[in-house]
């Protein structure tokens, strides 16, 4: 459910910033999903809105996620 809604809401980003999207796979890169640094902190706020989660606010998540499947496992550990 996490998975889908994290896709969903890249989706939406890309979308409503005007951007083109790779294929999304779990191996895709950040820096090469099409989602510039703004795309990237509009989606992780929509998130914490959506989700109620933020593992960027833990202590824990000391690493940044690099690719698309980083980003779905930090959300789905958190």
């Amino acid at each position: 459910m996490i998975r889908s809604i994290i896709i969903e809401q890249i989706e939406a980003v890309a979308e409503q910033q005007g951007k083109q999207l790779a294929r999304l796979t779990d191996d895709l890169p950040l820096l090469d999903s099409g989602l510039d640094s703004l795309c990237i902190a509009i989606l992780v706020a929509t998130l914490e809105d959506r989700l109620g989660l933020d593992p960027f606010s833990s202590a824990v998540s000391a690493r940044l996620p690099v690719t698309v499947g980083d980003l779905i496992g930090m959300y789905e550990t958190a």
